[in-house]
């Protein structure tokens, strides 16, 4: 036997130690179970223990014969063995050496598992499930009596109480109204950023992305829908304050590329991973996002845009069970890996024919179990885009009566008012937090105090 995988001597001391104290045995109860010993005759005498303190017996030699056959040897050997002292860290490294059996035996099946006729996602994710749970098995710690909770919720208090902004106990997102709503982005947290084509949605979590960055959090960015190099371009021109267009064909004065040269290297020091496949199952998230993580301890946020173009790993043909399933998956990763999730959909077009087009609960696409399943929902809103839209419609209108046609409404051509409109938030207050959406930057900001943008309304 491999000492890596194997310890009778310590399996016999742990043994020892129980029967000779049945305060020692309460103090590990719960932290392994009979298969956790490797030899038969260990795991069938920790079974005669469990019984007798089940039905509140002595844990003593004649009782432990009433339970289970004993190999006589064995348990003179085990008698034969000294107590220990700090039996909990003993218990430790015995669970250790058990949970690398487990996935030595696991590993042993994967040729099979490999040639089975299946989808990889689909063997990756099932193998992923087993091996997470192997090595996440629950135990007495994972069951909290309500002074302890209280006690660590006590301590988080205090710490709450010396940071310097109150109002953020999860990541800073960049906007003072936001955090005072939301407290920060938290950990296990999935956050759903919803809106229609234009709005500006992917613009915003990319405001969040760099806000993470310059909090030395590393972020994961699922982007289904553009390429790697269009999220750098846009993150770049928010950063250097260069119009994107300026960047996108390099149309640059000396002071412009030395900005956009410090900023490629400030971004290229920051851990953000990109993944731009175009295709993504909740199988494929959980195995990058576990992989990930285990590599880097800072991932502190993970983003995927978004949420309908995700795929489903099962055979439901109906897409509002294949969602369902999806706005799970993430809210459990949430969870499993103690970060945000944000994740961004589309709104039901809809909303559109109504005359106050500002997004509503009832507007999100295609499940509500995505309003189940958030922590918070989060609708961006732009009153000009709408504006616009039907300036153009006047306009084309008049052209084809062949009309004169003078503009009624005229858009502020480097900025404008823009709303993040708070549709659900778990462990807050909702509302409606007013920001300024920069046109040529391509990014949102705080709304100064008094600010309006300017616009031409047709009244002279």
């Amino acid at each position: 036997m491999q000492q890596e995988y194997y310890d009778l001597d310590l399996e016999r001391a742990i043994l020892s130690s129980c029967i000779m104290s049945e305060e020692a045995y309460a103090s590990i109860a719960g932290d392994i179970g009979p298969k956790d010993f490797s030899l038969k005759a260990h795991e069938d005498i920790f079974k005669a223990i469990i019984a007798c303190s089940n039905n509140k017996e002595p844990i003593s030699i004649s009782f432990l014969r009433k339970h289970k056959k004993i190999d006589e040897q064995i348990l003179a050997e085990i008698l034969a063995t000294p107590s220990m002292i700090d039996l909990p860290a003993y218990v430790n490294e015995l669970r250790e050496k058990s949970i690398k059996r487990q996935l030595l035996s696991f590993a042993h099946l994967l040729p099979t598992r490999i040639n089975e006729n299946r989808v990889v996602s689909e063997i990756a994710d099932e193998m992923g499930k087993e091996i997470f749970s192997i090595t996440n098995r629950v135990n007495s710690k994972d069951i909290k009596e309500v002074d302890m909770v209280i006690s660590e919720l006590f301590e988080e208090f205090k710490k709450r109480k010396i940071l310097e902004n109150k109002n953020i106990i999860g990541l800073d997102t960049g906007f003072e109204g936001l955090n005072k709503m939301t407290k920060g982005f938290k950990g296990g947290e999935l956050i759903i950023i919803a809106a229609r084509p234009g709005m500006g949605k992917t613009t915003l979590c990319l405001n969040f992305i760099d806000k993470a960055l310059r909090q030395n959090k590393g972020v994961v960015l699922f982007s289904l829908e553009m390429p790697a190099t269009q999220i750098m371009q846009r993150m770049l021109s928010s950063k250097t304050s260069i119009p994107l267009q300026k960047i996108l064909t390099a149309d640059l004065n000396d002071d412009e590329w030395e900005r956009l040269g410090d900023a490629c290297n400030d971004y290229s020091q920051k851990k953000l991973y990109i993944y731009d496949s175009g295709y993504a199952t909740i199988a494929d998230v959980r195995a990058i996002l576990r992989r990930l993580k285990s590599q880097d301890e800072s991932i502190g946020l993970c983003v995927i845009d978004y949420i309908g173009l995700m795929m489903s790993n099962s055979n439901f043909n109906d897409r509002h069970l294949q969602v369902s399933e999806i706005s799970r998956g993430l809210k459990l990763l949430a969870r499993e890996l103690d970060m945000p999730i944000i994740a961004l959909s589309q709104l039901n077009r809809g909303l559109e024919q109504r005359a106050n087009k500002r997004p509503l609960m009832s507007d999100l696409r295609e499940s509500g179990a995505i309003e189940q399943d958030a922590d918070a929902i989060l609708f961006v809103y732009r009153d000009e885009v709408y504006r616009e839209q039907e300036e153009k419609e006047r306009e084309n209108k008049a052209k084809a009566e062949g009309k004169t046609y003078q503009r009624i409404f005229m858009p502020n051509a480097m900025q404008e008012n823009a709303e993040i409109i708070v549709g659900k938030n778990r462990n807050g207050p909702v509302g409606t937090i007013e920001v300024v959406f920069l046109k040529e930057k391509s990014c949102f900001v705080d709304k100064p105090i008094g600010y309006e943008a300017t616009e031409f309304t047709g009244q002279l």
